[in-house]
């Protein structure tokens, strides 16, 4: 039986399966013996299974007719196939239960620094610009095409701002935010009750893709994913069900916007 200190990380290894079998007993033990980290272990498989309850159905959903023709055309075009590719990890994640670590696949990379940093920056930066009443924003959505424009130019990176109504938020507006030396983009939706939530877009060219983690800080969680252009943050107070499945519509949009008309 190998021995040895364990951490978070090891919790993730132990739930996705891949710890080593050797370190699987003394694993336990450690757990029996902290009962604060076998607790986070239950609350993480419960996360986990609640987000594939959650998103599961999207693996019986109609491939859209647009992608479909991509499907009927021959490769000729690297780009699309590349695409299609993520689009299909995303889809059978899921029902598979696979761990191939693209689109949605839950929980299947340990959670790096840079990562936790990034999206400790997404809620901190909600939470500071979503209590504002006058400057909540620096350029209104009724000049969506210079804001989209202007952010696109700083952050280095073709952006969308997601449409959200179908989840009952609306876009209000976006503004420029430092991220660990470079530059991030904060798009800011609001209910009909006041509510509100932001997305937080950095450009992580040659970062490897993740799937979707979740992170809690105080009354707001953030759902968030780095993807080959972007790393993405869902911000809010909202229940954890509404926010996810606004991540789940922000994240189908931006893949569109990179995928060739």
């Amino acid at each position: 039986m190998t021995r040895r200190d364990f951490t978070e990380q090891d919790a993730h290894l132990a739930l996705d399966g891949e710890m080593p079998p050797e370190e699987r007993g003394s694993f336990d033990a450690w757990l029996e013996s902290n009962p604060e980290m076998k607790a986070r272990s239950a609350r993480f498989a419960a996360d986990r299974a609640r987000l594939q309850d959650a998103l599961g159905p999207i693996a019986e959903e109609a491939v859209p007719e647009r992608l479909q023709r991509l499907l009927d055309a021959d490769a000729r075009r690297p780009r699309q196939w590349l695409a299609l590719r993520h689009l299909a990890a995303a889809v059978l994640i899921f029902a598979a239960g696979a761990a191939a670590g693209y689109g949605f696949g839950l929980w299947k990379q340990p959670l790096a620094l840079h990562d936790r940093a990034f999206a400790e920056n997404a809620i901190q930066a909600h939470v500071m610009y979503a209590a504002e009443k006058l400057h909540v924003v620096e350029v209104k959505a009724d000049q969506r095409d210079h804001l989209l424009g202007w952010l696109s130019k700083r952050v280095g990176v073709h952006l969308v701002a997601p449409d959200l109504s179908p989840q009952g938020y609306d876009l209000i507006g976006g503004r420029l935010l430092p991220d660990q030396g470079k530059a991030a983009a904060q798009f800011m939706y609001q209910n009909p009750s006041g509510e509100r939530v932001s997305l937080y877009v950095t450009r992580e060219k040659g970062r490897a893709q993740t799937g979707f983690k979740s992170r809690v800080e105080g009354d707001t969680r953030a759902f968030y994913w780095m993807d080959e252009d972007y790393g993405c943050a869902i911000a809010g107070a909202a229940p954890e069900q509404a926010l996810l499945s606004m991540a789940d519509a922000a994240y189908r949009q931006l893949l569109a916007a990179e995928m060739p008309k």
